[in-house]
């Protein structure tokens, strides 16, 4: 879901797009334009349900054409699951450029922890889950969608793992250790999730989400390698 405020059944919101982030103004107009298109989408998508709007609707309450919206979502799936890009970036990003001595493990338990605590969306936690997760069980389109994008988000933690080790991008264990890390934290959010859906307030399960997730990459550190051989002196 996108940017901006919960009346428009959009989260969080956009760093860049608030303060400039340094960007082009040419940069900023398409950070802004993306996520007016997603709000629109999210909010009618929230409002009716993801399959009884279309890609035409979103762009005339966007006031976009309707190449314009499928220029920044090849697929209508992708106007609800808009972060899906973001998490990606983030999840690199800590990886490559974690710190000398820090596992890729250690630096995706690190994001983790950042995010659950400054609330980012992006952690599974807020008023907006209700209606985030009622519009998404609701269409069997975005359901597919959620899987294949959860499918190549391990591709791509597979390829993050083959680097950090020097490994080929078929070996093995690169592979099995990106499948556990994802296989643990989609346990940890399903926790969330239950928890939030049952009505427990949300600061009482983020308190709950930060132990679950030392937990789960204390676990993980005890079966899964993510960095390069240790050389035996």
């Amino acid at each position: 879901m996108a940017d901006g405020t919960e009346k428009s059944g959009r989260r969080g919101g956009s760093r860049a797009a608030a303060d400039g982030g340094g960007l082009s103004l040419r940069e900023l107009k398409k950070i802004r334009t993306r996520e007016r298109i997603s709000g629109e989408a999210t909010r009618l998508f929230v409002e009716r349900g993801f399959d009884h709007v279309t890609v035409a609707e979103v762009a005339r309450a966007a006031e976009v054409s309707t190449m314009t919206v499928f220029n920044y979502f090849p697929r209508k799936e992708d106007l609800f699951l808009d972060r899906v890009p973001e998490i990606v970036e983030l999840v690199t990003r800590a990886v490559r450029e974690r710190g000398e001595g820090c596992s890729p493990l250690e630096a995706l338990q690190n994001l983790a922890l950042g995010l659950l605590e400054q609330r980012h969306p992006l952690a599974g936690v807020g008023e907006w889950v209700g209606y985030w997760w009622r519009v998404l069980v609701e269409s069997p389109a975005l359901m597919a969608r959620g899987r294949e994008a959860l499918e190549e988000f391990e591709g791509t933690l597979a390829g993050l793992f083959a680097e950090a080790e020097g490994a080929g991008p078929d070996a093995y264990g690169p592979k099995l250790a990106a499948a556990l890390t994802v296989a643990g934290y989609r346990s940890v959010y399903a926790t969330v999730v239950r928890r939030q859906l049952a009505g427990v307030p949300v600061e009482e399960i983020a308190a709950e989400e930060g132990e679950l997730l030392r937990h789960t990459f204390e676990m993980l550190s005890r079966v899964v390698r993510t960095g390069p051989p240790v050389r035996e002196s």
